[in-house]
């Protein structure tokens, strides 16, 4: 039986241990190595990328998956897209979700994998249709958890319905990992009784489950898993590829890997690994096993950016309460899987709870929109009380909430006149204004900066 293996160094595995802070040029080099190598996909945009390029690397996202598609010419790209928040954390119109779509395919993406973070598959049916539109591979994602209200009969149903949305694969994502190796395998086996899609598996080694979790899947008939190179593996990213072909191969699965090319891939990223220890970017906490995250289910990215944000408020001595809340912060909305952007606003919120000393003393714009039924329906049953002290009378929208906006993407086009170069600049813009103004000013300076310089120079 033939294994499909991603390689998630490029995106989810450099998100869960640095919170997205490698530049191109860090892997430039080594993406027509990665390309022989054999994998099945590369993921390699999508998520926060986006966000981490035009916040903080001063890269263009879309420039970015350009100039990977021109080097990576046989291994399909894949990105994840969190559906109508397209990369955002907010809800946008039909069509700029459809505009992004294209524009993602015209520019080198093969691989959608889409999600909705209440697994509301209401608000993912669009970018879906979009993909196979553009004769794209659509994968749909279900995002696990575990919850009094979450259960096996209850993730085939939404496997049913992904497959009757016409979705080419199914992604079983556990951002946490916290799937263990039994309940990957019963799951897996369930999947592929009811449906016909091939089925892959994501999942992290945080509590240290993720290799036994993977090899249980595959024995139970998943098609294809998420791994990255050791020297980016382990910890709150995916378990190693290595270690998994090596497991593989001798249980009698073909990876199709190459041996020798993923140890070329590897000692190329070795002293990447070190740069980002010595300059404190890589955490040691983010590197280890908690099995605490069994408790509170909270994914690595979350994880680097909670860490992140209590260093900010010199409260890092308080990550432990922070931890402890947000399993109470999770049930009183209703048990949302935490993925982003539900995790970003759990965790928030649980840190304003601790750093406050009152529970819900201040609440954010995003847990109101949430609460008014702004990203779907809530898995669960929402606190009433807390519904009551945000809302007051208010009454919460049942309808998916994308029906409600005008489209936006003409208007905003003519908006920026001047100053987005192409319609990619405008959904940058759209995605993230403040930070894509800021980084088109600086992308002008440093063009007129490099104009006075060779006129210098001749």
């Amino acid at each position: 039986m033939k294994v499909r293996i991603t390689e998630t160094v490029l995106r989810d595995a450099n998100q869960s241990l640095i919170a997205t802070r490698m530049p191109f040029s860090d892997f430039e080099g080594i993406l027509e190595t990665l390309d022989k190598a054999g994998y099945h996909s590369l993921e390699c945009w999508g998520g926060a990328t986006f966000d981490s390029c035009l916040r903080y690397l001063s890269e263009d996202p879309w420039e970015r998956l350009r100039k990977i598609k021109s080097k990576v010419k046989n291994t399909p790209l894949q990105m994840l897209l969190r559906g109508q928040n397209i990369l955002g954390y907010k809800h946008y119109p039909d069509d700029v979700v459809r505009k992004f779509v294209a524009h993602a395919a015209d520019n080198g993406m093969d691989i959608f994998r889409i999600f909705d973070a209440l697994n509301d598959f209401r608000n993912i049916r669009v970018a879906v249709d979009e993909v196979l539109k553009r004769k794209a591979h659509a994968q749909g994602a279900i995002c696990y958890t575990i919850s009094p209200i979450h259960n096996l009969e209850n993730y085939v149903k939404l496997g049913k319905e992904l497959e009757d949305m016409g979705v080419h694969s199914l992604c079983i994502k556990d951002m946490a990992g916290i799937l263990g190796p039994q309940e990957a395998y019963d799951l897996v086996k369930a999947l592929k009784e009811t449906i016909k899609l091939p089925v892959y598996l994501h999942t992290h080694s945080t509590t240290g489950l993720g290799p036994m979790t993977l090899l249980k899947a595959v024995e139970a008939g998943c098609d294809g898993i998420d791994c990255a190179i050791s020297s980016f593996s382990n910890g709150t990213s995916q378990p190693a590829t290595e270690t998994m072909n090596y497991a593989l191969k001798q249980a009698g699965f073909d990876t199709g890997l190459d041996d020798k090319v993923l140890k070329e891939i590897n000692d190329y990223f070795k002293p990447i690994k070190a740069k980002y220890i010595t300059s404190g970017q890589m955490d040691a906490f983010v590197m280890g096993i908690d099995t605490d995250a069994l408790v509170y289910q909270v994914p690595g990215g979350m994880l680097s950016n909670m860490i992140a944000q209590l260093k900010a408020q010199n409260a890092i001595d308080r990550l432990d309460e922070v931890l402890e809340e947000i399993p109470h912060v999770r049930k009183d909305l209703g048990y949302p899987p935490l993925v982003t952007p539900m995790s970003q606003m759990v965790g928030v919120q649980a840190v304003s709870n601790v750093l406050l000393g009152e529970r819900y003393k201040s609440v954010s714009k995003e847990v109101k929109a949430y609460l008014k039924g702004e990203y779907g329906k809530a898995p669960g049953e929402l606190n009433p009380e807390l519904v009551k002290k945000v809302l007051g009378d208010e009454q919460p929208i049942t309808t998916r909430f994308a029906d409600t906006l005008e489209p936006q993407f003409d208007k905003v086009k003519e908006e920026l006149k001047g100053i987005a170069r192409s319609d990619e600049d405008v959904l940058s813009y759209i995605a993230f204004p403040q930070i894509a103004e800021k980084f088109f000013k600086e992308r002008e300076e440093r063009e007129s900066l490099k104009v006075s310089y060779s006129i210098v120079k001749k």
